[in-house]
C-alpha cells in the first residue's frame, strides 16, 4: 500500500509511464512515417474561399509553438486522473493518430503559403515555424486535435478546478485560431482534428478497447518496475 501511495503521488504516476511514452511514439512514427512515405506523391489543396479571407497575425506564432507546454502539463494532468482514465485517454489519442495517418497516406495535404515580407520578431518566428514544419499533413490537424484532447480529458474531471478546465477549453481553441492565423493549417483541417479527437475519446470511453493495450502496460510494468524493485533488494542484502 505505501509502495501504491508513492507511486499516486509521484508527478507521473509508474501506471502512467508506458500509456505517456507510447502516445509520443505512436505520433512521432505516423507523423515522421507518412512524411517519408508520401515525398514525391500528389498533394491536395484543401484551402476554401473562407481561408482566403483570414489574415496572416504572425504574433500567433508564439502561441503556436507555445501549445507544447500545454500539452505536456495536461497530458501530465489527464494521466493523474486515475489509471483507468489514463489508459483509456492513451487508447484514443493513439487510435487518433492512426486514422490521421490513414488520412496522410490516402490523401495527402498542402496548401501555399503567404510570403512574409516584413521584417519584425514575430515574422522571424513564423518563418522559422515554416522552415521546420513543412507545408504536409495538414488534414486533419494533430495541433488541434492534440490542443482538443487536453480540454476533452479533463473536462469532467471535478477535481481539476473548474477554472482551470474553461482555461483549457478557450487555450485549445486559441490554438485552433492560430493554426488559422499563422496559416499553417486551414479551417477544415482544425474541425477534422477537432472532430477526430471527440469520436476516438468517445469510443475509448465508451468501449472496452482500453484493455488490449491495458495488457501490454501492465506486462510492460512488470517487467521493467518490479524487476528494478528486486534488483534494489539485492544491493540491500548483500551490503548486509
Amino acid at each position: 500500500m505505501k509502495n501504491k501511495l508513492r507511486t499516486n503521488q509521484a508527478v507521473i504516476p509508474g501506471y502512467a509511464v508506458f500509456p505517456l511514452l507510447s502516445c509520443v511514439a505512436v505520433n512521432f512514427m505516423v507523423y515522421m512515417g507518412t512524411d517519408a512515405i508520401t515525398k514525391g506523391w500528389e498533394h491536395y489543396d484543401l484551402t476554401l474561399p473562407i481561408d482566403r479571407v483570414v489574415p496572416v497575425v504572425p504574433a500567433f506564432a508564439s502561441v503556436y509553438l507555445g501549445c507544447y507546454i500545454f500539452w505536456i502539463v495536461n497530458y501530465i494532468l489527464i494521466a493523474r486522473q486515475g489509471e483507468e482514465h489514463c489508459i483509456r485517454f492513451a487508447t484514443a489519442d493513439m487510435i487518433s493518430r492512426l486514422i490521421c495517418g490513414i488520412f496522410y497516406l490516402i490523401m495527402p495535404t498542402t496548401n501555399i503559403r503567404p510570403v512574409i515580407t516584413e521584417s519584425g520578431v514575430w515574422e522571424s518566428v513564423l518563418l522559422f515555424v515554416y522552415s521546420i514544419d513543412p507545408p504536409t499533413r495538414l488534414f486533419p490537424s494533430i495541433h488541434c486535435l492534440v490542443s482538443w484532447f487536453c480540454y476533452i480529458g479533463i473536462r469532467k474531471q471535478k477535481n481539476v478546478p473548474k477554472a482551470y478546465r474553461i482555461f483549457s477549453c478557450l487555450f485549445a481553441l486559441l490554438v485552433c485560431v492560430s493554426t488559422q492565423l499563422t496559416k499553417q493549417h486551414y479551417i477544415v483541417d482544425a474541425l477534422g482534428g477537432i472532430l477526430i479527437a471527440e469520436g476516438t475519446y468517445w469510443l475509448a470511453f465508451h468501449t472496452q478497447l482500453y484493455q488490449y493495450p491495458k495488457k501490454l502496460f501492465d506486462w510492460l510494468y512488470r517487467k521493467c518496475f518490479h524487476r528494478k524493485k528486486r534488483s534494489v533488494g539485492k544491493r540491500v542484502n548483500c551490503g548486509e
